[in-house]
């Protein structure tokens, strides 16, 4: 192995010479074929290819040089370079391409005003022969220059027994540049009326391809704009503090547990944990959530966040590349440049597109040249030149790319990660959605709703005791009133002879008082009288909520409800999911009648209470093979088979990583109208697609036959070349100025 090129696992590098789909295939088809490849990705509207495994960049720039194509290295550590880099190839691309715009046109438009309104463009004197010989030349150098790209790619297709857009365009320019030598150089070898020549096709064929090239590289970089905003969300510099000092360093130098400080207006450089201060932190670019979110001691802040009110001092938990911020960078990433089946088809027709079209162009020629009028060899010169230019598969090649990299960076701004292609693709045909119940459509953090005072008793008197009582408890109902307490300010006391009660509740003493705090069990286990507040339990009970009695001494002092509270959007969110024609179950490990409760407040007629994580993975499974599109929506560590299994995970980024690891698309925002907005995304994204396809089919399916000739015997109509040629750059801006409107895409809210 080359030890100056080491082998390295995932890597990328942008690809030069490309030009149509069917280059794609044969670029991931040599990588593919390359020892220690696992897999390979390239994104042909970036001009860029992923590989992952174990193999040098030597071999991969070699493998990618034998077939046509040069390779250049994204090495660069930092994002921002790396896009930098690309950015700066692209630009000087298309200065590149407007000036060989240029030289062609300039040569090619007066050229063609000439042939309309001074003369026919025929030779037929020696002084004319002269003339356009000089032409000629001016022409043949005018083609070097602003075509050599196309020329020198058709070489290399031609040595590798293969073909692609460049060969139709060298082709076809070349066969109108050569057939308008042989009139003026051997005129007498041909008809006389068919002593014409077609230097202006050649010369304002590659002038439109040049110019329709530049207009999709200077579209491209639109739909890349999510990446671009997402790393400029990075910091370039941390404030480190050490030994009471603060000292500013480049981000790159920022290391696990560092303590950094970030004050008002400035950006979360890494990822943390606060040990000091109180703040507002601006998570938009993570959630699409644009309320300020209150930060304080222990709670963690994450890079690319920005810091609205207090100087906090904050932990490093995550720095470089595993902060959330990079991971998300990733995604995208990854995500853009995957391809769903709709995009590999249109990649397949491509790579056996352009020897069709080579075959009909030879086809068509023949065709005229034995039954056509006369001079039916310039009609047949004229019919396989228009057939090689017209069907050039670019737009076919940028249709779904081209969406896929501005849907997914769409998702992206909406706090929507998209996994890959596939994904996005499948969530448009889902027809069923399983929903966990907690953490999903509830904040899945129990919390007290209702307190309900007995005996003229003042809150103020009743929930200090309460708290006191169940600062000795572990249950975890004791958390929402121990929260509930601090949230309020209350203070709590020691309680003496405290004993937890499995199944029933907490008792204990404080000032010599008897305390109870549980359920109907543990007041009828002390001959509480509970009739009074029995039916107001029983209404508590009916909403999902958990009623529990507070006992002191011999008498029903309150009655605290506690429950896991819907979130305030869950309704609204899943009425559109409904308005979708989206079939909904619920699914929740909590018991029948709390189930039925959320499930009728909430909208959803079906729900499955008290299931396990594999009654989960069943209910995905039976809804599988009753012929469904299944999508599973949830958070926590027993949802991950269940998202795992169904045809689309959709994970709560408010949840547990496994969840998140398990899913294919991730909601950061933590409701459920990011999932309406996922999937209303993803139909948007696919009918553009379709649209995309469409376009190009019918252009190049309906183009070929025109082009060819197949109106003339009826409307005496033959397709110029150069019309062939601005429509063929037409089509491909078509494609990515369609796609590019989906940046603009705002999912309706009811």
């Amino acid at each position: 192995m080359n030890k100056s090129s080491p082998s390295v696992k995932n890597q990328s590098f942008i690809i030069e010479g490309a030009s149509c789909a069917s280059c794609v295939s044969k670029i991931e088809k040599v990588l593919h074929n390359l020892q220690g490849v696992d897999a390979v990705e390239m994104n042909f509207a970036q001009r860029t290819v992923s590989i992952d495994g174990n193999v040098n960049q030597a071999s991969i720039i070699r493998s990618i040089q034998e077939i046509g194509y040069n390779a250049k290295p994204m090495d660069s550590e930092s994002e921002q370079d790396a896009l930098d880099e690309k950015a700066h190839a692209d630009e000087a691309h298309y200065r590149d391409l407007m000036r060989n715009m240029y030289i062609a046109l300039l040569v090619g438009v007066p050229l063609m005003l000439y042939g309309l309104f001074i003369g026919d463009m025929s030779v037929d004197t020696m002084n004319q022969r002269a003339v356009w010989f000089v032409v000629g030349l001016i022409t043949l150098a005018v083609m070097v220059k602003t075509g050599n790209h196309f020329y020198r790619g058709a070489w290399q297709s031609f040595k590798n027994h293969s073909a692609n857009m460049d060969t139709l365009i060298a082709l076809g320019t070349g066969t109108a540049w050569i057939y308008s030598m042989v009139v003026i150089v051997a005129p007498a070898i041909l008809p006389e009326m068919a002593r014409h020549v077609y230097f202006e096709a050649s010369a304002m064929i590659l002038g439109l391809i040049n110019l329709g090239l530049a207009f999709e590289v200077k579209a491209r970089g639109r739909t890349s704009e999510a990446i671009q905003r997402l790393i400029g969300l990075q910091s370039k510099t941390a404030r480190i503090v050490k030994d009471d000092k603060e000292i500013d360093v480049s981000i790159s130098e920022v290391q696990l547990k560092d303590v950094i400080r970030v004050r008002p207006g400035e950006k979360v450089p890494v990822d943390g944990e606060i040990c000091e201060g109180k703040t507002t932190v601006d998570e938009s670019m993570l959630t699409g959530e644009p309320m300020p979110v209150s930060k304080a001691s222990g709670d963690k802040i994450v890079a690319g966040s920005i810091n609205k009110t207090g100087s906090v001092l904050f932990k490093a938990t995550h720095v470089g590349k595993d902060t959330t911020l990079s991971h998300i960078i990733n995604m995208v990433k990854r995500a853009q440049n995957s391809k769903p089946s709709i995009g590999r088809l249109a990649d397949v027709i491509s790579g056996y597109f352009v020897p069709i079209v080579m075959i009909l162009a030879v086809l068509s020629g023949l065709a005229w040249l034995n039954i056509g009028p006369q001079p039916s060899i310039a009609y047949a010169i004229m019919a396989v030149t228009t057939v090689l230019i017209i069907a050039c598969p670019c737009a076919l090649g940028l249709a779904t790319p081209m969406s896929i990299m501005v849907g997914i960076g769409k998702a992206a701004e909406s706090g929507i990660l998209i996994r890959n292609g596939e994904a996005l693709q499948t969530a448009s045909r889902i027809t069923t959605m399983l929903l966990d119940k907690t953490g999903t459509i509830t904040k899945g953090t129990p919390t007290v709703t209702d307190v309900i005072l007995f005996n003229e008793h003042k809150e103020d008197d009743i929930m200090p005791l309460i708290a006191s009582l169940e600062s000795g408890s572990e249950h975890p109902l004791a958390e929402a009133i121990l929260s509930y307490a601090a949230d309020k300010q209350y203070k709590t006391s020691q309680v003496s002879d405290f004993d937890a009660i499995t199944g029933r509740g907490v008792r204990g003493e404080l000032n010599g008082e008897r305390l109870l705090f549980g359920n109907q069990a543990l007041m009828n286990q002390f001959d509480i009288d509970v009739s009074r507040g029995a039916e107001q339990a029983q209404t508590m009970a009916n909403e999902a909520k958990t009623p529990m009695y507070f006992a002191r001494g011999d008498m029903l002092s309150a009655i605290v409800a506690v429950s896991d509270p819907i979130k305030s959007d869950s309704v609204d969110a899943i009425e559109r999911l409904k308005k979708k024609g989206v079939h909904l179950v619920m699914l929740t490990g909590d018991n029948e009648t709390t189930a039925k409760a959320v499930a009728k407040r909430v909208g959803i007629d079906n729900f499955i209470a008290q299931v396990m994580p594999q009654d989960k993975v069943n209910e995905v499974i039976k809804h599988q093979q009753n012929g469904e599109v299944v999508g599973m929506t949830g958070d926590g560590i027993n949802d991950a088979p269940a998202l795992a299994q169904a045809d689309v995970g959709f994970a709560i980024g408010t949840g547990t990583d496994v969840a998140i690891e398990s899913a294919d698309i991730t909601l950061m925002r933590g409701s459920l109208h990011g999932l309406v907005d996922a999937l209303a995304i993803s139909q948007a994204t696919i009918r553009n697609i379709k649209q995309n396809l469409l376009g190009a089919f019918i252009y190049n399916v309906g183009g070929i036959p025109i082009a060819a000739g197949l109106l003339y015997p009826i409307f005496g109509i033959l397709l110029n070349p150069v019309i062939a040629g601005a429509a063929m750059a037409a089509s491909s801006l078509t494609v990515v100025s369609n796609a590019n409107r989906l940046r603009f895409f705002k999912a309706q809210k009811s």
